[in-house]
């Protein structure tokens, strides 16, 4: 009987490429959905802000008490590099503790842990590790740099049939004054472009054909080795190999974005014109206390051109309540905002991080005030969901569908193809028009096959989105 296997992938999407790597080692596993069923538990942290990681405490205390007898409790991730020792002194249920630097290792660290059966382990690879004595610690770390996926390890994709994130670097040179993540993850190591593309190749002959490019800052991509224009030479390796049929870059950061890799996204038949770029305020004096580098003209700059391109969407990060913040500084922000921009804003409440410039700095914004002025443009962010939502009405998008929507087996789930997994929204297909000349009962047979079809957006309800397959567009 093989043994079973339940991993919790907190946080962000790059956290899910490390957990996907932990499932290609241990492939010869059992993948199950009941916690109290399986014989090891992983649960990958995100520890990036107070919120994270008091998500990340509860689901290992969930973890703690649902699993069954003997049964083995790994943490990984952001959280346990942050806090190793103490989870150790905390959470003594936790059997291991591995940070970031040694998912390519689980399979090996786990039968030291007394899984030594063979049939436990992926087959071996060339980031096979040799077999070390038994732990005397709960907590591991056998590598100085923070581990980096390539096309050498293999991983379970399991959330998509179409879609894969595909990473370019980890670590950051950059010093943002409320950011821990270049405290653990140390500086910027880029991978090099023919590992990326043999990454593509080799999902692509797996079906994937859907790409998100991510990192921690993707427009610094290869400046540690030199080179200002990386992410440029990319995007014209991936339009030469020419097999992406689709593709998106997360977190462009302002002060390493210029107008000539706006142009090379824009002139892309690959790279969708989808521009995610965390800004986090707009006051000048806000920016310098964040250590951006950069002023909000510069940005602005930046906008206009991105919001020139063809059909374009745009997505950014702000932050509210960060030290200093001042009631003038925060009304810009949200007459900025109020202009309706962009397309998808995430909104953070300053979180103080141990290890980073903004926990010492003074000037601290009560929680009250920051709560409040959240809230604030929270309300205005969703009057112009809803704004967006209905002039969509009647409009014809391409999208990607491969599954029925959470929401209803009623439904399939459709995706504009410009759109990332699972956070810019999704399109409820219910009826297939009769122009498209497929079977109109595709929809509740359960058929509709995985792809890429024209859809037209029939009705919509405050945010939400129906609409009707008009073709189907291929891959």
């Amino acid at each position: 009987m093989r043994p079973l296997l339940h991993l919790i992938s907190l946080g962000c999407t790059k956290n899910l490429v490390d957990s996907e790597v932990m499932l290609g080692r241990l492939s010869a596993c059992e993948i199950s959905d009941e916690i109290t069923q399986a014989d090891v538990i992983i649960i990958n942290t995100c520890g990036f802000i107070h919120a994270a990681k008091q998500e990340s405490i509860q689901t290992i205390l969930e973890a703690a008490n649902a699993r069954k007898k003997g049964a083995l409790l790994v943490v990984s991730g952001c959280l346990s590099e942050r806090y190793a020792k103490e989870l150790e002194q905390e959470i003594p249920e936790i059997d291991l503790i591995i940070g970031v630097r040694d998912y390519a290792k689980i399979d090996v660290l786990l039968e030291q842990k007394g899984f030594a059966l063979p049939r436990f382990f992926a087959a071996p690879s060339a980031h096979t590790s040799p077999k070390l004595a038994p732990l005397e610690s709960k907590i591991l770390s056998s590598s100085d740099k923070v581990f980096l996926a390539d096309e050498k390890h293999k991983r379970v994709i399991a959330n998509s049939r179409l879609h894969a994130y595909i990473k370019l670097a980890e670590g950051c040179n950059q010093h943002c004054s409320f950011c821990a993540i270049p405290s653990f993850k140390g500086k910027l190591q880029s991978r090099s472009i023919e590992s990326i593309l043999q990454e593509v190749e080799n999902l692509s002959k797996e079906g994937f054909v859907d790409f998100s490019f991510i990192a921690q800052d993707s427009s610094s991509y290869l400046r540690d080795q030199g080179q200002t224009d990386g992410l440029i030479q990319l995007i014209k390796a991936l339009d030469s190999q020419n097999l992406a049929k689709n593709a998106r870059i997360h977190y462009l950061y302002p002060t390493t974005t210029s107008p000539k890799l706006i142009e090379a996204m824009i002139d892309s038949p690959i790279v969708q014109n989808y521009f995610d770029m965390p800004i986090q305020h707009i006051a000048d004096p806000m920016l310098k206390r964040m250590r951006r580098n950069h002023t909000a003209a510069q940005v602005l700059e930046l906008l206009k051109l991105m919001k020139s391109a063809p059909n374009a969407f745009l997505r950014s990060t702000f932050i509210v309540g960060h030290p200093g913040e001042s009631e003038s500084e925060f009304e810009q922000l949200r007459e900025f905002l109020a202009q309706g921009v962009f397309d998808r804003v995430n909104l953070f409440a300053f979180s103080s991080e141990e290890g980073t410039l903004a926990h010492t700095m003074s000037g601290a914004v009560p929680a009250k005030i920051a709560n409040a002025r959240l809230t604030i443009l929270q309300k205005l962010l969703a009057k112009q969901a809803k704004e967006r939502a209905k002039a969509l009405q009647g409009a014809r998008v391409q999208a990607f569908i491969e599954s029925k929507s959470a929401i209803s087996e009623y439904f399939y789930s459709a995706r504009d193809r410009r759109w990332g997994l699972e956070i810019d929204g999704e399109i409820l297909i219910n009826e297939i028009a009769l122009e498209s000349g497929l079977d109109s009962s595709s929809v509740d047979s359960g058929v509709l096959a995985p792809g890429l079809y024209e859809v037209q957006i029939t009705q919509t309800k405050d945010t939400m989105l129906l609409g009707s397959v008009v073709r189907d567009l291929g891959l």
